[in-house]
């Protein structure tokens, strides 16, 4: 495969688009996830895929990709048809790919739901989803028992109420093949929801496509050469009902041949003997996870001459300078990687996963753009297109965006502009070398701004909020309750906080105002402001 540099910048109609230093990749357009996932297994049938951790259950690629047929066929006895949302309420488990593959290739739609969440944030979802099954465990069932929707558990023993999972399975053997139930499944259907906060906070159903996880699994896995196929062994203890663990672990490792060693819950102890016993080569983990590895004296324990960890990634939130530096004197042979994605990009969008060049990867980057992405940073207050080095919002476009947010036209269009740009609500930029680097939240600028203002000594209380903006879509406002006798106008407002802050975190129009709208709880209420200053500037309009 050839992965030479190439020049990632670019300006195209006056905008400044940058892309992979490596070429394009080939996303096959005529293949389900499933198949895509699956393909090759024959290859590889005997050679274990899955492995649970504590338990030491394993499966092997041929019994994945055998019980994936069986489960979707099983579904489609029990009715369920193309579009059919299908709730999976479960912690790591072996089976866990295996149900969310037997979803998908039944034309179904996965939509995982963490199994510690409260029953009343489950049926909220399963109903949001507008789902038709679940699919748990006996810990979970009394949780979801009484949605009013079909209900298949895990367990090796039958739950009352329930569906028990091996006697569908063997049911939908006896049925055999039904070719009038079986529909179609095209790579433009849907096949996951995930529910994400995205930039607003509010959990939103995100509708992927086959395509879209095709094509992110595509650009994620270009560096893997021939020879990798079948060898590298993933720690499988990042939660898979999200995006990241179901595609960026299992559908990732499963598409490569390699194996999955699968841990339901966090135990140091545990961690150390699957990492070992196991030996693991790739540990997508935590910073707590990284730090229990330098400070727990449980992990000196074990011989750490026998890890033959290659790599781990921290993709949820970045290390801190002392626990890197710690974490490398202590294993200097292991590769720390930053990495940076979005449920709504269908996962990894930024990464250090070019295995064969780990010294590329920079201190505090989340690493370099993937083959097929385009990126544009923006001025968040004027929505142009910013060069090298300047920090704006990261917006992508690509084959994995994803299609919207399910029954929300208005948040969809928020996030994704006419030109097919997802905007982040992430504050970054890129050097020179086409690395790049998060330095801020849009949403952590609101608050920050608001501290920023609440420091002036006319000000008693101030709310940011986005308004809405012909030319940049979006500008950053402020309402302000001044304090008496006091004669600041709002131009002098908004020079302060600019001359606190970077360019991009300044204020573009203030508001003086009696009070700032709270909700019981205390939280400012931001959309009722933005909505008040909506109309007024419309009936001034007038």
């Amino acid at each position: 495969m050839e992965t030479s540099p190439l020049n990632p910048s670019q300006i195209i109609d006056d905008e400044h688009i940058f892309h992979s230093r490596y070429p394009p990749v080939q996303v096959p357009d005529d293949v389900t996830l499933p198949e895509f996932v699956l393909g090759g297994f024959e290859l590889y049938a005997e050679k274990v895929a899955i492995v649970d951790a504590v338990t030491g259950k394993e499966l092997t690629h041929g019994e994945v990709a055998k019980n994936t047929r069986r489960f979707g066929a099983a579904l489609r006895s029990l009715g369920l048809r193309k579009g059919h949302v299908v709730i999976v309420v479960l912690p790591n488990v072996a089976e866990y790919a295996i149900v969310a593959l037997g979803i998908m290739s039944a034309g179904g739609v996965f939509s995982g739901s963490n199994p510690q969440a409260l029953a009343v944030e489950i049926a909220k979802q399963v109903k949001d989803a507008d789902a038709k099954l679940i699919v748990t465990n006996a810990l979970n069932y009394e949780k979801v028992k009484g949605l009013g929707i079909p209900v298949i558990t895990m367990d090796e023993e039958p739950v009352e109420g329930a569906i028990n999972w091996r006697k569908l399975l063997e049911a939908g053997d006896r049925a055999g093949t039904n070719k009038a139930a079986k529909e179609e499944v095209l790579q433009t259907d849907l096949c996951a929801l995930p529910f994400s906060s995205g930039t607003t906070g509010v959990s939103k159903g995100v509708m992927l496509s086959h395509k879209n996880l095709v094509a992110n699994l595509c650009s994620t896995l270009f560096a893997v050469k021939p020879e990798m196929v079948g060898e590298v062994t993933v720690l499988g203890l990042m939660p898979f009902f999200h995006i990241y663990g179901i595609t960026g672990i299992c559908f990732a490792t499963l598409r490569n041949k390699g194996k999955v060693v699968v841990m339901g819950r966090y135990d140091v102890r545990t961690y150390i003997h699957a990492l070992i016993s196991h030996e693991v080569t790739f540990a997508p983990i935590v910073p707590p996870i990284i730090s229990d590895m330098v400070h727990n004296p449980i992990v000196d324990e074990f011989d750490l001459s026998r890890l033959k960890l290659q790599a781990v990634m921290s993709a949820a939130a970045p290390l801190a300078p002392p626990l890197l530096q710690a974490f490398e004197a202590k294993f200097p042979t292991i590769h720390v990687q930053e990495a940076y994605g979005l449920t709504e990009h269908s996962c990894i969008t930024l990464t250090h996963g070019d295995l064969e060049n780990y010294s590329r990867a920079k201190k505090n980057s989340v690493g370099f753009i993937l083959p097929n992405l385009e990126v544009k940073f923006i001025d968040p207050d004027t929505g142009l297109s910013l060069p090298k080095n300047t920090p704006g919002e990261i917006c992508v476009r690509s084959q994995c965006v994803m299609q919207g947010y399910y029954k929300n036209k208005e948040e969809t269009e928020r996030a994704i502009d006419k030109e097919n740009w997802l905007h982040t609500g992430d504050i970054g930029y890129i050097d020179d070398d086409g690395d790049i680097f998060i330095v801020d939240r849009i949403k952590e600028m609101i608050k920050y701004k608001e501290a920023i203002l609440l420091t002036h000594p006319s000000v008693e209380d101030a709310a940011v909020f986005p308004m809405p903006d012909e030319e940049a879509g979006e500008i950053p406002a402020a309402c302000v309750v001044l304090g008496p006798d006091t004669e600041e106008t709002e131009e002098e407002i908004i020079k302060f906080v600019a001359s606190n802050v970077a360019n991009y975190k300044k204020v573009r129009a203030v508001y003086f105002v009696e009070s700032i709208p709270k909700s019981p709880s205390g939280k400012i209420m931001r959309r009722l402001l933005r909505d008040e200053r909506v109309k007024a500037s419309n009936l001034r309009r007038l």
